[in-house]
């Protein structure tokens, strides 16, 4: 565990140390900021043209703000976690410093698990730099707080998803740029399943539904916290850690 902890510590170190880094966290706080604008804007319009109508109903604070807000930054997540992730493997494939790696008593899990952590931390001094937006919630309205924690856990599974993949792509080639370009591709396709399974016929409109990242995150977001959607997350990152592990095995030892 002090093995993996010290691999955690060392990537956001080198993550803070690229342009990338503060690139994507400046870019989700660029667009986070710019999303919370327009819909805060459009909640205010649609609240006083209800409050106008003796015929229509509240509007509701967590269905027309807080979950389209924290819908929209899949979007963003979908370019800033490859970008993050890409180096993981490849970056040190290039420097050399993973056949040091490969070559310590340090297990491949501990290869592993230490480099997703420390992109998932990341994340989440990521995430941790948006909390002035639920303590605005609060102040300007009445949203659920269970909800907004709702919406976070689900940013930070979607995230935790997103980081895997990006974490297998990395192993596969010594090219950051090409695993970016695998990594986006893949989530790409997930992302687009949601939209192909009202087109699909019959029994795989619900096989296409349930594959969807999409969807699962949707779920989520609007506050109901189902166990499938749970386990959906969790498999679906350890698919793709066990491809990431199964990769540096085979650098381990079949090369």
């Amino acid at each position: 565990m002090k093995a993996m902890l010290s691999i955690a510590r060392r990537e956001i170190g080198a993550i803070f140390a690229t342009p990338i880094g503060w690139t994507c966290l400046a870019a989700l706080l660029l667009m986070t900021g710019f999303f919370f604008a327009w819909m805060l804007g459009l909640y205010a319009e649609t609240a006083l043209q209800a409050a106008a109508s003796p015929w229509d109903d509240p509007v509701n604070v967590n269905d027309h703000l807080v979950a389209p807000f924290f819908s929209s930054w899949a979007v963003i997540l979908l370019f800033a976690c490859p970008a993050i992730s890409m180096r993981l493997i490849a970056g040190d494939r290039r420097d050399g410093s993973l056949e040091l790696l490969m070559t310590s008593p340090i297990s491949t899990f501990q290869i592993v698990g230490g480099k997703y952590l420390g992109a998932m931390g990341f994340v989440c001094i990521m995430l941790a730099a948006t909390l002035h937006f639920p303590v605005m919630l609060l102040w300007l309205g009445d949203p659920d707080p269970g909800v907004l924690t709702s919406c976070y856990l689900a940013i930070l599974f979607m995230s935790a998803a997103f980081v895997a993949v990006g974490l297998a792509a990395s192993s596969l080639t010594e090219s950051q740029l090409v695993a970016l370009l695998i990594s986006f591709a893949v989530l790409l396709g997930f992302w687009l399943l949601g939209a192909a399974d009202s087109q699909a016929p019959g029994v795989f409109t619900k096989v296409l539904a349930h594959a969807s990242l999409l969807d699962h995150m949707e779920s989520l977001a609007r506050g109901a916290i189902h166990l499938r959607d749970v386990v959906y997350f969790l498999t679906f990152s350890g698919f793709f850690l066990f491809v990431a592990h199964q990769r540096i095995e085979w650098m381990r030892w079949g090369e």
